[in-house]
């Protein structure tokens, strides 16, 4: 990583800004996962141990720069307090005087929050003056928010001119292991890749092809791929976009493009609707792929196992029904026995499913980061990173 490290600074008695991702998923009014807290926490110990007076911020939501109260942080404070065992005081705003004063008050190794960024239009906006107004909060910037460093805003870009700007060690991490799974390989390496939309993904294809071995395909975007070799896609309609690049990619001569010998089928988009089986030269044109087969599963499990790096993005079918969530699970098993391999999940829906199988302890790295490890993928510079000091 060639960007500065909040680790080599000596934060004692200044005051950090801290930029974290805390858009966590609830239901009923309480968090139901709070692995992005818990992703922080190593950045926010470092800066209490270190004797910073550490200030927090996070987007929750899309209040679409208006006060919406179900999108308060209170709940995020709570668990964030209960994580960190001390206190972490309020500091209102996200703008006015509220936080300055709340702010002026802390001691070294104490914690406030911000209130939800997007409450202000000039977050999303990457406003100026609203950049300006929370470099005027601290005398150091940390970005820690992976999650959010595709996004140019205000807290993720436009504060990094004003202030000195470091990685945190959780975007310390998501960077080296996204960039070492990359270009750092020493042995053979694939890509899973799965999701609706060969065009969504084609950057991500397309990059992947130079700098992998192997490129296992599943979910609904196999159906172009056949369509690319001239045989049925099922009844999902599929553009002349997504065939073209399906064939463009496996007319590429970069990696081996590796598609499922059979799927799982259903003649309705429904959790209920009954599946079948069929040979991948074989679809029905009124049925529709909602998985990769068992032999595919098993095919794919195998090329798992004999590979020294796995990059995987992108679910193997509609893994939230159980009548068609086995490739994503055999895929997801696969990877976490192979002990021997680096492995990194790129966040999003295909970190749900590793969470859900509770094989996230198995897996060298699940990113924080759903669009933003996609947009990585792509070979894309990140601004939220691109903003960070150099070394």
């Amino acid at each position: 990583m060639n960007k500065r490290s909040i680790r080599d600074v000596d934060v004692d008695g200044k005051t950090v800004l801290v930029r974290v991702d805390f858009n966590v998923p609830m239901r009923d009014g309480a968090i139901s996962d709070d692995s992005r807290i818990k992703a922080a926490l190593p950045t926010l110990k470092l800066l209490k141990d270190g004797g910073a007076k550490t200030v927090i911020c996070s987007h929750f939501g899309r209040p679409k720069g208006r006060v919406v109260e179900e999108m308060r942080l209170g709940p995020v404070l709570t668990r964030l307090s209960e994580l960190l065992e001390v206190a972490v005081h309020n500091a209102e705003g996200p703008n006015g005087n509220g936080p300055n004063q709340a702010i002026s008050q802390l001691e070294s190794g104490e914690f406030a929050i911000l209130e939800n960024l997007r409450f202000e239009p000039g977050e999303e906006a990457n406003d100026a003056d609203f950049s300006k107004y929370l470099a005027s909060l601290a005398d150091i910037y940390v970005n820690d928010a992976f999650g959010a460093a595709h996004r140019a805003h205000a807290s993720t870009a436009g504060i990094a001119q004003h202030l000195p700007a470091y990685a945190g060690l959780l975007m310390e991490r998501e960077l080296e292991m996204l960039s070492n799974s990359l270009d750092s390989s020493t042995g053979p390496a694939v890509a899973i890749v799965g999701g609706a939309k060969v065009a969504d993904k084609i950057q991500v294809l397309r990059n992947l092809a130079d700098k992998v071995d192997t490129i296992l395909v599943g979910g609904g975007m196999v159906a172009a791929f056949f369509e690319a070799q001239g045989q049925s896609g099922g009844a999902a309609p599929v553009s002349e976009d997504d065939v073209a690049a399906a064939r463009m990619l496996l007319d590429s001569g970069g990696a081996n493009v590796v598609l499922p010998a059979d799927v799982v089928t259903a003649p309705q988009f429904h959790e209920d609707s009954p599946s079948s089986i069929h040979d991948s030269s074989d679809i029905p044109a009124a049925e529709l792929i909602l998985d990769i087969g068992p032999r595919a599963s098993k095919e794919y499990a195998r090329i798992i196992s004999l590979v020294s790096t796995i990059i995987w993005n992108g679910p193997m079918g509609v893994f939230e029904w159980p009548e068609f969530a086995n490739g994503s699970a055999t895929v997801a098993n696969a990877v976490a026995v192979n002990k021997k391999a680096t492995s990194v999940i790129g966040g999003g829906s295909t970190a749900e499913i590793v969470g859900a199988l509770g094989l996230v302890e198995q897996i060298s790295h699940v990113s924080t980061g759903g669009g933003a490890s996609l947009e990585f993928l792509e070979g894309k510079v990140l601004p939220g990173v691109a903003a960070l000091d150099d070394i």
